[in-house]
């Protein structure tokens, strides 16, 4: 990293110039360096930037004019955020920007988080924003982006704006000056672990295990975009083992549940010959919205209304039947060791003999179902466990040290 780091000021600078000069102002009083990309489309800049937008639009693939022609809002964003990319990407690869900040309503977030998503994780990012109290997924994605809300629209400067985008660049000054590489925890051999708190107690035995003997663990929470993040860091970091804990997302997906990773999910370890376990938690059941509209969406099913905002309905057995072939066909497609892993006492918490959706036929109809279709049987192992006993964290832990001669 650069001896004093810096900051790339991502603006539209014909409507935000003002406003993005203020935020320079404030991260150089802090001692962070800064360069300005303009991503604007009409208009002008109030000041000289480092990154123009004529530079910007031709990354993008065309011309400023052209893209001012193109008539359409949307459609000439997409281009300048594309061409944005490109750029940070490249100075990034540079080394010349060790963070990253935006502001803007809702073309200018489009655009400043674009940005930030294809950045990696751990780079600081922090995007002011007007749409910050919203629901926010379609801008952080999977990425560690900070939302900082504006309160009031950032137009001018004035009592409001100068404190929130201060607080902003204090931020990102923080993050920056604080940045140090983990070194350490790099050497180690890494363990992806999928869960939610329904196979909670599982997960946490396997990572205080694992960690004891010197190995690190990364715990996502499948909510979709916690498996479909997971999905994402097996292509960027080097992997030992995965523990596909928590596999309900694909049910989400199949079913048009809410925490739905999309059609990816469950793919990229076993492409990429990763040593890989999956057991089939969570699938019991299906996430979705407050009772009412859960009840209108799933009718006819046993639910537990899990709070206000989410309620999850009974798996019924025909799309157990379902989920064990798509896992079988991604088990028969794996380019490297796999194992299945199946507790038939109970898929979750809310499986368990006591819980509010158990089903004591279900595992066996997934065994079965899996049996079918399995290319290679001798990969599923069925035990006489629920999934949060001890015994079964227990099973899968000697099985993450059989599958990987990584594991310590």
């Amino acid at each position: 990293m650069a001896n004093t780091p810096t900051a790339l000021v991502v603006a539209t600078m014909d409507t935000k110039g003002q406003e993005a000069m203020f935020l320079a102002d404030c991260l150089k009083s802090e001692g962070i360096s800064v360069k300005i990309m303009d991503a604007g489309i009409r208009g002008t800049s109030p000041t000289p930037v480092d990154i123009n937008r004529e530079k910007v639009a031709r990354a993008g693939g065309k011309s400023l004019q052209k893209v001012q022609n193109i008539g359409h809002e949307g459609k000439s964003l997409e281009v300048m955020t594309n061409g944005a990319i490109q750029c940070a990407l490249e100075l990034h690869r540079q080394n010349q920007v060790q963070g990253i900040i935006g502001l803007g309503g809702s073309m200018g977030t489009t655009l400043g988080s674009g940005v930030m998503r294809s950045f990696p994780v751990g780079l600081p990012k922090v995007m002011i924003s007007t749409m910050a109290s919203r629901d926010t997924r379609a801008f952080v994605g999977t990425k560690d982006i900070f939302m900082l809300h504006s309160v009031c629209d950032l137009v001018g400067l004035n009592r409001v704006t100068r404190k929130i985008l201060r607080n902003g660049a204090l931020a990102l000054a923080g993050m920056l000056r604080s940045a140090v590489p983990d070194e350490a925890a790099e050497q180690k051999p890494l363990v992806f672990v999928s869960t939610l708190g329904t196979t909670e107690a599982c997960a946490q035995q396997i990572r205080k295990t694992l960690e004891e003997k010197n190995n690190e663990v990364v715990i996502f929470h499948t909510v979709g975009s916690g498996g479909k993040a997971m999905e994402e860091m097996i292509g960027q970091e080097e992997i030992s083992v995965l523990v596909d804990l928590s596999l309900h997302e694909i049910a989400d997906h199949c079913f048009s549940g809410d925490y739905d990773a999309g059609p990816k999910r469950g793919s990229e370890a076993l492409a990429r010959k990763i040593p890989t376990i999956l057991v089939p938690g969570n699938i019991d059941f299906l996430v979705t919205g407050p009772i009412e509209s859960a009840l209108k969406q799933f009718p006819n099913r046993p639910y537990h209304a899990h709070n206000a905002a989410i309620t999850v309905v009974r798996t019924k057995q025909e799309e157990i039947k379902i989920m064990a072939q798509t896992i079988a066909g991604l088990c028969n497609n794996a380019k490297g060791p796999v194992k299945i892993l199946v507790p038939l006492n109970g898929f979750s918490a809310f499986d368990h003999k006591e819980g509010p959706l158990h089903d004591p036929e279900a595992p066996e109809i997934f065994v079965k179902t899996l049996e079918k279709n399995l290319d290679d049987q001798s990969c599923l192992n069925a035990l006489p466990y629920y999934i949060n006993d001890s015994e079964f964290a227990q099973t899968i832990i000697d099985m993450v040290y059989r599958i990987s001669s990584d594991i310590s």
